[in-house]
């Protein structure tokens, strides 16, 4: 999914970020939880390219939607790399399981 060009770019950003706010648990938590804040903006820009909220009708473009789910795959990519030496063999081996399951017919019992 990332290349190596990607990843080395988000162990950086690990790295930056372990150099100014320290690798703590409480650290590794606000990472995690840093992908709701993100995932909250998607929801946001996506309400408002549908104009679902009339009050505030059409406020977002499909880049705004593009740009904040690429938001989250970066917090995504700096969470997993703080929790792991190999977040890229991790997020393959997961991408292998969900591949796996959706792509294997279902047994009927």
């Amino acid at each position: 999914m990332l290349g190596t060009a990607q990843w080395k770019t988000v162990t950086d950003l690990v790295a930056w970020l372990d150099s100014i706010n320290g690798c703590s648990q409480e650290e590794i938590t606000l990472r995690i939880l840093k992908l709701t804040e993100e995932a909250g903006e998607v929801a946001q820009a996506w309400i408002g390219v549908v104009g679902q909220n009339p009050r505030k009708g059409v406020t977002h473009t499909m880049p705004q939607v593009q740009d904040e789910l690429v938001d989250v795959m970066v917090t995504a990519a700096v969470a997993l790399a703080s929790v792991t030496d190999d977040p890229a063999a991790v997020l393959d081996a997961k991408l292998a399981q969900i591949a796996a399951a959706r792509l294997t017919p279902a047994s009927h019992h």
